[in-house]
């Protein structure tokens, strides 16, 4: 009766208050791409009772590990970064021109509020766009675009402006922040990945509170510039070298208007953690990922991909002479934008999977295909 208690135990993911708190300030806090730290040194505090040391790269990527003296070493890895804007002009008249940090969206800047990050302070402005009773009339309106989005901060010269510590290279993050919606999805900018980040968190928090023994090294990794081409994970998976690499990250909810289901599959918020098939995801882990869902009733999709994951999988499968990884991702709505959307109950269940998945990888598991 007491191992079925605690199999039961295990089953259930519950998000504690602390833990929520945890999550509503790791996502209101800023992680630009490139200027990642201060979320960093968050994500580390959090993690830091349930794991037996720390360290962070040369760029700001943060790993916390159970096991360090294990020499086979599992990783489970997602990404800190988010996208944000430079700027790159600053008029004579005081207004700002910018280009992207990352995969930012030009056609939702206009109308937004944002920070400067300077060395002064965060400086406040807004993305300026004509009203609609001055765009031409009658004629095709010109959309937004890179070339005529612009900041305004106040100023009505480039000296007011510099004054306030603005200059080129001034990194620029939107204003919006954390909500729980209709208690049922998560809300915010940064969800894309920074959720994944809470969630492999939680999975050391969960291996601590259930007092699990690893035979193996865990590697719970928060890499950097993930948006601008998986440059941090390239450069820990050379640190760590691990043997196997479990990666979380987003991907699209296809549900909402204007997705095409026929390119971009069938998925949905709230249907549970995506596993992917992809020439860098290593099917005898996938089947190990599928086979731990079926056993512990959480519910999956599939998602196929063509040619690359587009995420750190394939970074850490092509490393070191092949890692054998997987992709387990969150279905998620609105990426790119201040609003994205991703559902409870898949967040739980994403944590779950790799909690469970971690339970049924051996020491010294080797995944490579029979002879």
């Amino acid at each position: 009766m007491a191992k079925k208690k605690q199999d039961k135990q295990d089953h259930v993911v519950v998000v504690t208050k602390k833990s929520l708190q945890f999550f509503e300030e790791y996502i209101n806090n800023p992680s630009p791409t490139g200027f990642e730290y201060p979320g960093q040194k968050l994500w580390l505090d959090y993690l830091k009772p349930y794991i037996d040391e720390s360290f962070i790269d040369n760029y700001g990527t943060a790993v916390g590990v159970i096991n360090p003296k294990a020499e086979f070493k599992v990783v489970i890895e997602a990404h800190a970064d988010e996208i944000s804007w430079f700027v790159n002009y600053i008029t004579n008249d005081g207004l700002i021109y910018v280009i992207r940090n990352g995969g930012s969206d030009h056609q939702i800047a206009p109308s937004k509020r944002v920070n400067i990050h300077t060395d002064k302070g965060m400086v406040k402005a807004v993305f300026g766009w004509p009203a609609i009773h001055t765009r031409s009339g009658g004629e095709k309106e010109e959309a937004p675009a890179l070339k005529n989005i612009f900041l305004d901060c106040g100023c009505t010269t480039k000296e007011e402006v510099e004054k306030l510590g603005v200059h080129v290279g001034c990194v620029i993050t939107y204003e919006d922040e954390f909500m729980v919606l209709n208690d049922r999805y998560y809300v915010g900018r940064a969800l894309d990945n920074r959720a994944g980040g809470f969630m492999i968190a939680e999975v050391a928090r969960l291996l601590k509170e259930n007092k699990k023994k690893l035979p193996f090294g865990l590697y719970i990794v928060n890499s950097v510039q993930e948006e601008i081409g998986l440059r941090g994970a390239e450069m820990i998976a050379d640190r760590i070298k691990p043997h196997v690499a479990i990666i979380t990250d987003v991907t699209h909810d296809t549900t909402t208007p204007m997705i095409n289901k026929i390119t971009q599959g069938d998925l949905a918020c709230g249907k549970g953690p995506v596993v992917s098939y992809a020439p860098a995801v290593q099917t005898n882990l996938n089947k190990l990922l599928i086979e731990t869902a079926e056993k512990n009733n959480i519910p999956f999709q599939r998602q196929a991909s063509s040619r690359s994951t587009g995420t750190d999988t394939d970074a850490f499968a092509y490393s070191n002479g092949g890692v054998p990884s997987a992709l387990i991702s969150l279905p998620l709505r609105y990426m790119h934008t201040t609003v994205e959307m991703i559902h409870k109950e898949d967040v739980d269940n994403v944590i779950r999977l790799i909690y469970h998945s971690l339970l049924n990888i051996k020491k010294d598991h080797d995944f490579r295909y029979s002879k």
